[in-house]
């Protein structure tokens, strides 16, 4: 089908394997030949933006569905020998070049705008890096899928960084401000969900693990409250037709290490069926 590339930002929330839904959703995309000038992602929604702008068709799917067990990829024995429960050092080198390869000639080169989204552990202060301003935007990417506790900090130009979503889950703000009139939000959690609180044992945690970076560590305890406070504002611009979302429509039940690949499957074909389900008002949005 003929391609399209619309004068746009596209916005990928993170989630890690939840964004198997969001690959359901590009990939109809990539399909019809729907584009965007501009992509940017958080967290795991940079991974999966990565193999929009390439347009390879199911390479998210067959990354996070048909290589989930590899224990190279994913596993707790990574978080022992390596302090990373997923792998990056295997999925951008070994697998992105022989296993499921992803065609970074037609990454590096794309006109498209692409911008990984990363936390400075410092300061606590969100960091986008673009990739024809960056000076390695793969440790960008690995950066903004960094979760915290269970990955390594990664360096970058003297500072380091961990996942974009620790201080800014949802930067549509963020292309608001750069001048966008046409905002494309992924999501990967259903309408109405709400990050009520940080669980007590999990606020301990984080205080003694980033003890010495106490301005990353009231990011992460102030997550609930943000989040619940983008999530009120996403669906006023919704609302106002200022900004357009595609979301599951159902909880998900998907965990970050979730290796049930059913349950995977099933993510991944509820994302396209949503994505396929919109195409006609995504259209309409975007052509108005």
């Amino acid at each position: 089908m003929e391609q399209k590339t619309y004068n746009a930002m596209l916005l990928l929330e993170g989630g890690s394997l939840r964004t198997l839904f969001t690959a359901g959703v590009l990939d109809v995309f990539m399909e019809q030949g729907i584009d965007f000038t501009d992509v940017m992602g958080v967290s795991a929604g940079s991974l999966t933006g990565v193999s929009f702008v390439t347009k390879q068709i199911g390479r998210t799917r067959e990354i996070n569905i048909d290589h989930i067990l590899d224990k190279k990829y994913l596993g707790w024995r990574n978080l022992f020998l390596r302090h990373q429960i997923f792998n990056f050092d295997y999925m951008l080198g070994e697998m992105s070049t022989t296993v499921v390869p992803l065609d970074y000639e037609a990454f590096l080169t794309s006109p498209t705008r692409f911008t990984a989204v990363a936390t400075e552990l410092e300061t606590g202060e969100t960091r986008y890096f673009e990739k024809s301003a960056c000076t390695d935007i793969f440790a960008a990417i690995r950066a903004s899928s960094s979760m915290p506790m269970v990955s390594k900090a990664v360096p970058l130009n003297g500072k380091r960084y961990l996942d974009g979503g620790c201080s800014n889950a949802i930067p549509y703000q963020k292309a608001i401000d750069d001048g966008f009139e046409k905002i494309v939000l992924i999501l990967t959690r259903q309408k109405g969900y709400r990050k009520l609180f940080t669980a007590p044992a999990m606020a301990k945690a984080y205080a003694q693990y980033f003890r010495h970076f106490p301005a990353f560590l009231q990011k992460l305890l102030d997550i609930p409250t943000r989040y619940d406070r983008e999530q009120r504002e996403i669906d006023a611009l919704e609302q106002a037709g200022r900004v357009f979302v595609i979301r599951p429509e159902e909880p998900v039940t998907v965990s970050h290490t979730e290796r049930d690949q059913a349950k995977l499957t099933a993510l991944y074909d509820k994302g396209r069926a949503e994505g396929e389900k919109r195409l006609e008002a995504l259209r309409a949005y975007l052509e108005r």
